[in-house]
């Protein structure tokens, strides 16, 4: 059986993001067993699954990605959006737009330090529009 939902997160501003809560409080009656596929309908943010404790971690992501892919580079054509676009959409590349998660026992089968981030690339991004599907 599969069920699919679309949920919009509010628009947050540039960084990493835990956004755990946001995806659990939107499911309900997971089955036993199962996936949850979790995909962004955006080119300019990400997702991604690392550290839940520790701030810092997200703090270094911002970091090194901006290190890695600088805004105003001199071979960027695109750049009719804002110096932060053209980065965003490599950066949304590199991360990816989607995640999936093993469902046991009725939960999330996250491990003990694992949550789920927004990575937002863009310096004010909008709000985001994920589609959760359910795979029992």
């Amino acid at each position: 059986m599969i069920t699919q939902k679309n949920i919009v997160l509010p628009s947050m501003p540039r960084g990493y993001h835990l956004i755990t809560r946001y995806i659990t409080s939107e499911l309900e009656n997971l089955p036993e067993r199962g996936l949850l596929h979790i995909f962004m309908q955006h080119t300019s943010a990400g997702l991604t699954l690392n550290e839940n404790a520790d701030p810092s971690v997200r703090v270094d992501f911002e970091s090194f990605l901006n290190q890695m892919i600088p805004e105003n580079h001199p071979s960027y054509t695109h750049i009719m959006e804002g110096s932060d676009d053209m980065p965003a959409h490599l950066k949304s590349s590199l991360i990816g737009n989607d995640i999936t998660i093993p469902i046991t026992n009725g939960k999330l089968n996250l491990g003990t330090w694992q949550g789920i981030y927004l990575c937002e690339f863009r310096n004010y991004g909008a709000s985001r529009r994920l589609v959760l599907t359910i795979y029992a």
